[in-house]
């Protein structure tokens, strides 16, 4: 049956919703903000999420809407769309959480991905996607992106950390990422959902903070560089390759270790947060994408 536009945004904003909110409640989370603690961070905590995921529901439903109404000749057009109703979530977000950064992130990489999926599901007229259209769709939205806002930077006052970062050690971070149709998510985190989830023998709570250690492992976590350097990257990746060697959370001695994993990540103000954002975008594309074992 042919889902009609309002039925479709309602759905993709519902389950974006639902992907910030799993993603923060996943708990343990070394050096991010979860239910036992605040990881390392100050100015915000459990319900400071709760409070900005509430905030931008109605914009990932905008998103969706642009998505079934677009008409337009190139992917990039449905991209450039969506910019001025990014910046409008950003300022809802931050009236929600007291000018907190919560989920700059995913206001960029979910709105994304709701627009894209909302489009290939009124075209297609179907409920489920496949993951590699929906990625490819998204490659092309965003084909360039880095080339064009990060390479053209004249400016020496008044960069982003991406924008540093950029600068300083060629890194790319999210948008990075989502140029490339999420490659981090759909050949490494999405795959070890799945797998977990498939097993019926694991908690969602479980196959979440499992899925985030196999993201810390490889991420090029723009977060963790942008609090401190590339060393810094790299000793959260052996970190996280050890604690998944010894079973991660699926065992008590992997367990002890993310526990203490998380207690040094908070010593060292470590927080990597550009893993917890593909957590989330995992989470999304696990739900609204079409497992390839039920192909």
């Amino acid at each position: 049956m042919k889902m009609q536009k309002t039925e479709i945004s309602g759905k993709l904003g519902k389950t974006a919703v639902l992907s910030l909110l799993l993603e923060v409640s996943s708990s343990p989370k070394p050096g991010l903000v979860d239910r036992f603690n605040c990881g390392a961070h100050r100015d915000m905590d459990f319900f400071t999420f709760m409070e900005s995921s509430a905030a931008l529901s109605g914009y990932f439903v905008k998103c969706a809407l642009l998505g079934t109404e677009f008409q337009g000749d190139h992917p990039k057009e449905l991209f450039r769309s969506l910019r001025p109703v990014g910046i409008a979530a950003e300022r809802t977000m931050f009236q929600a959480t007291g000018g907190v950064n919560t989920h700059k992130g995913l206001v960029f990489s979910l709105g994304i991905l709701c627009a894209a999926a909302a489009h290939l599901m009124a075209v297609l007229e179907t409920e489920l996607l496949d993951a590699e259209e929906l990625c490819g769709l998204i490659a092309n939205m965003t084909e360039g992106l880095s080339r064009g806002e990060l390479a053209s930077m004249n400016k020496s006052a008044g960069l982003s950390n991406g924008e540093k970062l950029y600068r300083k050690y060629g890194l790319k971070g999210i948008r990075g990422e989502v140029e490339r149709g999420f490659p981090t998510v759909r050949n490494g985190s999405l795959p070890v959902f799945r797998q977990l989830k498939a097993a019926n023998a694991h908690h969602m709570n479980e196959i979440c903070a499992q899925t985030l250690l196999h993201l810390m492992a490889v991420n090029e976590d723009t977060n963790v560089v942008a609090r401190h350097d590339l060393d810094t990257l790299e000793y959260v990746r052996q970190y996280a390759r050890r604690v998944l060697e010894a079973g991660g959370v699926l065992t008590e001695a992997g367990k002890s270790m993310v526990l203490l994993m998380d207690k040094d990540f908070i010593k060292r103000n470590i927080s990597p947060g550009g893993s917890a954002d593909l957590l989330a975008v995992t989470v999304m594309l696990d739900r609204i994408c079409i497992s390839r074992d039920r192909c």
